[in-house]
């Protein structure tokens, strides 16, 4: 890390001078006892109110000045023992260092998988012979091993459930070699409150020994988790290097209040977050009912603020109603069913949205209401009252996902391909797009694409975005070179669903022309279908291409 790191003490004495220093002109006041043990407790929590007196004793023999001064320095005694009181609480042997090697497909060139590579990353025990740490931590993973704080050897380790969207997984060891090494574990505590201390525990870059740093809790948001979906997050403002994501966050009582996983590093310092352990939880009961990770609930919906008088004036709504409004709604949603378009929600679940969007959150404050949605389960009932036509209507909605036209992350395969006269095929994804364009792939992607991306929603759960994703040169394809991204709509006429309808009708048809439809400018892909057929095995051996079709396609053409 950039620069040596400020010892706890330091920091902590720091922290109490300014708890402890109470102005001046609150102790101008005749010094009596209720007067002084009042102050003591006002002044720092850690000092017992039965030793006022002591104190009081001080301002009458020396004055006001050092009885200040006693009280200040007790309030940083008693600050400095409860860190180390706390330190020794928190079960730094049940943090383990995780190495991990990657091996992840390659979207551009989908028969290919890209080149291994190693990550280092921490992870901690809990209860059930399990250890925590995140997704991105073990995603693509071909090999993964954890070693403990006090040990020299590093032990093979399985996911049992990997959750890309909360960035959580769920790892076991099945040698019992390392269980016996291991004494302690985490016990996952609750929310953390505002300004409450954090000592973050892991393996950042800088060292191969174990890190602890400290911070305080700056706020909890509900934000997104590496750009796709949004959940409840703490920020901390203690520092998140590489090599801390998966380890854990703990209060004061040795308990666990978080998982360190990202940090914001644009125009600003030591702004890093935490998944809460609401999330975590979520995630590990999740696992356990089910015997592997589901997808948490989404609503589907696009929807607007209330909070212009004219606008709620037009949709009719009286001054006592609040709410948002509903704008689109996914149409493979289970809630599409049920709401319409200019819908207002007014509560869900019995809790009130207020015309922001949000709803009462920890200490008085208010927090968008999508983390009422995230804290519920697959399958499980919500209450929903909306305000239709001037009436208010209730309805009981089962929660579950919707099936995006372009999916986040494609799990548990490589991705699928098709191949025919030199011309590939593919179904978009998220993480064909960051292949192609980068991370960034909204500012340099076909503003087509982009607008799938965007605007477009799946009609049926089997709908997918095809397209041709390069052209493998041969004579056969011919000035065809720059039809690349280009949505495919129809071929020989029959508008294409997905890409295994597409596969099955070429390699079905029997019409002397392949006609493939593409979007951009109506254009049209002509080839012969006996010359196509003939060039491929051609092509393949050309760009040394194992198979036309993908492994997870073959099954769609068994008796075709």
């Amino acid at each position: 890390m950039g620069g040596a790191t400020p010892s706890p003490i330091t920091s902590t004495q720091r922290t109490c001078k300014t708890r402890s220093l109470v102005p001046i002109s609150n102790l101008l006041q005749p010094a009596d006892f209720e007067t002084l043990k009042a102050l003591a407790t006002q002044a720092c929590s850690q000092i017992p109110v039965n030793t006022a007196p002591k104190y009081l004793e001080e301002v009458e023999t020396t004055g006001l000045s050092n009885g200040m001064t006693q009280l200040q320095m007790s309030a940083e005694d008693a600050a400095l023992t409860k860190q180390k009181h706390a330190g020794a609480l928190i079960p730094l042997d049940a943090v383990v260092k995780v190495f991990c090697v990657h091996t992840e497909p390659n979207f551009s060139v989908p028969w290919q998988m890209k080149r291994p590579y190693n990550s280092k990353s921490s992870g901690f025990i809990i209860s059930g012979r399990r250890l925590l740490t995140n997704a991105h931590s073990v995603h693509f993973q071909t090999q993964i091993r954890v070693q403990g704080r006090c040990s020299s050897k590093k032990f093979l380790a399985r996911a049992l459930a990997i959750n890309r969207d909360c960035d959580l997984a769920l790892l076991t060891v099945d040698d019992d070699e390392f269980w016996e090494t291991m004494t302690s574990l985490v016990e996952i505590g609750d929310l953390p409150d505002l300004q409450e201390a954090v000592t973050l525990v892991g393996y950042p870059v800088g060292g191969n020994t174990m890190s602890v740093t400290r911070g305080v809790v700056s706020r909890i948001v509900y934000t997104s988790y590496s750009g796709a979906s949004y959940f409840l997050a703490v920020q901390i403002d203690a520092a998140i290097n590489c090599g801390n994501s998966g380890g854990p966050a703990f209060d004061d009582k040795g308990q666990c209040v978080g998982i360190a996983f990202q940090k914001l590093t644009t125009d600003c310092d030591n702004i890093g977050y935490l998944i809460p352990t609401s999330v975590i939880a979520h995630f590990i009961r999740d696992y356990e009912l089910n015997g592997d990770c589901t997808e948490f609930p989404a609503l589907g919906i696009t929807w607007q603020t209330l909070e212009n008088p004219d606008l709620r004036n037009a949709l009719c709504m009286a001054a006592h109603l609040e709410g948002i409004c509903v704008l689109e709604i996914e149409p493979t949603s289970p809630a599409a069913k049920f709401l319409q378009p200019s819908d207002i929600i007014l509560s869900f679940d019995g809790v009130n949205i207020a015309n922001d969007g949000t709803v009462p959150f920890l200490n008085g404050e208010r927090i968008n209401f999508g983390y009422l949605v995230t804290a519920k389960y697959m399958g499980e009932q919500a209450k929903f009252q909306i305000f239709r036509d001037s009436v208010i209507r209730n309805f009981d909605i089962e929660l579950q996902t919707y099936k995006p036209l372009i999916p986040k992350y494609i799990k548990g395969r490589a991705p699928s391909y098709y191949i025919i006269g030199g011309i590939v095929f593919i179904s978009v994804s998220v993480p064909y797009l960051c292949s192609e364009f980068d991370d960034d792939f909204c500012h340099a992607a076909p503003p087509s694409l982009i607008n799938k991306y965007l605007h477009s929603v799946a009609h049926t759960e089997d709908e997918e975005l095809v397209i041709v994703s390069q052209i493998l040169d041969d004579e056969i394809n011919i000035d065809y070179e720059d039809c690349t991204n280009c949505q495919v709509v129809s071929f020989n006429g029959k508008s294409i669903r997905n890409l295994v309808q597409l596969t099955q009708l070429v390699e079905t048809c029997r019409e002397p022309f392949l006609r493939f439809g593409i979007e951009e400018h109506h254009q049209m892909l002509v080839l012969d279908s006996r010359k196509a057929k003939e060039a491929t095995p051609r092509i393949m051996k050309t760009h040394c291409i194992p198979s036309a079709i993908s492994e997870d396609l073959l099954p769609s053409l068994t008796g075709l």
